[in-house]
């Protein structure tokens, strides 16, 4: 939307291809994030959280939060992933990986860069789709956009058929994006002992967290779904006040499917 700038801002970025600037204020929660972006001529306000609105500007995705934020998580959960799967004498190169949240394809290329070559994407918006598609064509194997919360029996069934022996979800938890419904379906669409591969923002991990992912993963520990490898805890970007935002990564193994009732 174009924006009436009523708001004091700090100094424009030139940041690649948008010049971006950021709100002074420093009381926004990480959900209401924006910056306002110069393109082609006009100011932009842009919530961080309107993937839509992102995802249909080539480059813009990248230029707010990886050039300018200084977002890792992509290279950081691939790196863990690969050297907790190396410990244990896994070779990433035999992962059939399912990208959960995959957005336009950064955590998909970061594990081609390990080896995988099997990486089948879901995302909930058209428009991460075509993203991918049109920034990063060659790192999917298919791409569904679906609800995986309430998947359609021929969306499980396009799923089903590849066989994934993992699963990764990378900066997609904790914020409504994914409820804990849809990373139900997904888990349980991994073999057993496959490799399981997550971030999560530190707060959704407490004994407050509203999420509903700090009873999940509590829960599924407990019980002997999942057996924790690795868990580290990580610097994912900067706000836009240029305060550090902590996420905790996790690679874990899958013992067995999340019951029903653990999200009912």
């Amino acid at each position: 939307m174009q924006s009436t700038r009523t708001e004091p801002f700090e100094a424009v970025i030139e940041s690649g291809p948008f010049p971006i600037r950021f709100p002074r204020r420093g009381a926004l929660g990480q959900d209401e994030e924006w910056c306002e972006v110069e393109v082609d001529g006009s100011w932009r306000r842009i919530r961080f959280h309107d993937y839509e609105e992102v995802y249909r500007i080539p480059g813009l995705y990248e230029t707010i939060f990886y050039r300018t934020l200084r977002c890792n998580s992509p290279t950081y959960m691939a790196e863990l992933l690969r050297d907790t799967l190396i410990e244990r004498g896994l070779d990433p190169s035999s992962l059939r990986a399912l990208d959960l949240g995959a957005g336009n394809g950064m955590m998909g290329e970061a594990l081609q860069a390990l080896g995988t070559r099997e990486i089948v994407a879901v995302d909930l918006i058209s428009e991460a789709r075509q993203a991918a598609q049109r920034d990063r064509p060659w790192v999917y194997n298919d791409y569904v956009v679906a609800d995986l919360s309430q998947p359609s029996s021929e969306q499980r069934a396009r799923l089903a058929e590849r066989k994934f022996n993992a699963l990764t979800i990378v900066a997609a938890l904790g914020f409504g994006d994914i409820p804990p419904q849809a990373v139900y379906t997904a888990f349980n669409l991994v073999s057993d002992q496959g490799c399981i591969a997550f971030n999560i923002k530190e707060s959704f991990l407490r004994h407050d967290d509203a999420s509903g992912f700090a009873r999940l993963i509590q829960r599924m520990l407990r019980e002997e779904v999942l057996l924790m490898w690795s868990y580290k805890r990580y610097c994912h970007r900067l706000s836009v006040t240029g305060e550090p935002l902590y996420y905790i990564a996790a690679v874990a193994e899958k013992l067995r499917d999340i019951p029903l009732d653990f999200v009912a």
